[in-house]
């Protein structure tokens, strides 16, 4: 289901390698400004890293509020590392008059949390950059390439689709709607099949997949389920381009562009490891004929997907 992917985050390739005319900077302003702080922090770190090196003021503006949010995500986990801290100290000297449940379970928890929270500090002072600084999940944002006004554009968007005539509950209904279905897009995605069509550079692919099927085996008597998260990336090592449908859903004052990636029965060597969808990338000589879709002629998307790009996947285990 791609629950993740590492992806061009940088907004200046696009323009560089993808004939992206238009960035929609006000769109990210609206972002990284937005209420809702979560918003602003489920961003790739690499597209937060991008505007430092924008020229336009609104880029300058934009990378100026990045890092006051950096500034205010360190005072959090500044302040939780020395709560955390203080139970450790606290556990520590309970301990050495008394040994009890609580004190050990303050112990252990609390030192695992600082052990994490020095991680994340250390990580938001990190400026090497890092192949995990381009990922996106569920729910963060992302550079889309869509056809606007005529103008191969680039649109900031959650990874989870939101179709424009639904309530806004229901993402939490239907949490899994950054996967679209290839053998759906006539059914519940119609309303954006061949209206709103979209694509996202990618580099590599990760699924969730259980170790008993990637080891072509039945669970063993007693045996749990236990997860693996693989990497897929093409062998030859070229950017995908991931055919995706968006929406763009609006109630009063609150509006949400959102995509989800379309998957397909997976290819022989995406299927021996163990998972049973795939992203669909297309060529990029039907880039073009993909992003200007003729909504009374399905035939031709759908020849699209079917003459798709195949390269060979390779996989290993997530690091």
């Amino acid at each position: 289901m791609c629950y993740s992917a590492q992806i061009q985050a940088d907004y200046h390739v696009y323009r560089r390698l993808w004939g992206v005319e238009a960035v929609s900077l006000e769109q990210f302003v609206q972002l990284y400004w937005s209420p809702d702080k979560s918003r602003a922090a489920r961003t790739p770190r690499a597209l937060d890293a991008a505007f430092a090196r924008g020229d336009s003021e609104t880029e300058r503006r934009i990378a100026a509020r990045i890092r006051e949010l950096a500034a205010a995500r360190e005072a959090e986990l500044q302040q939780e590392l020395f709560r955390q801290s203080r139970r450790v100290a606290d556990a520590e000297r309970a301990l050495q008059t008394r040994v009890t449940k609580k004190a050990q379970e303050d112990l252990r928890i609390g030192s695992g949390k600082v052990g994490q929270l020095r991680a994340r500090l250390a990580d938001l002072h990190r400026s090497t950059p890092n192949a995990q600084d381009s990922r996106i999940y569920p729910g963060w944002y992302a550079p889309v390439m869509i056809q606007r006004d005529g103008v191969r554009s680039l649109v900031p968007m959650r990874y989870q689709c939101r179709p424009p005539a639904v309530p806004a509950g229901f993402d939490r209904k239907f949490p899994g709607t950054y996967n679209a279905r290839r053998d759906s897009l006539d059914g519940f995605w119609k309303p954006l099949f061949g209206y709103r069509h979209a694509v996202i550079v990618a580099d590599a692919f990760y699924e969730n997949v259980a170790r008993h099927d990637a080891e072509h085996r039945p669970l063993r008597e007693g045996e749990s389920p236990e997860n693996l998260v693989l990497e897929f990336r093409p062998r030859d090592r070229r950017p995908m381009l991931v055919a995706c449908l968006y929406a763009h859903w609006k109630r009063g004052d609150e509006e949400l562009w959102s995509f989800a990636a379309i998957t397909d029965e997976p290819p022989p060597e995406v299927a021996a490891a163990g998972h049973d969808r795939c992203i669909v990338p297309i060529r990029a000589e039907n880039l073009d004929a993909w992003l200007n879709p003729d909504p009374h002629d399905p035939a031709a998307q759908y020849a699209i997907l079917d003459d798709r790009d195949r390269p060979y996947y390779e996989h290993s285990l997530a690091a």
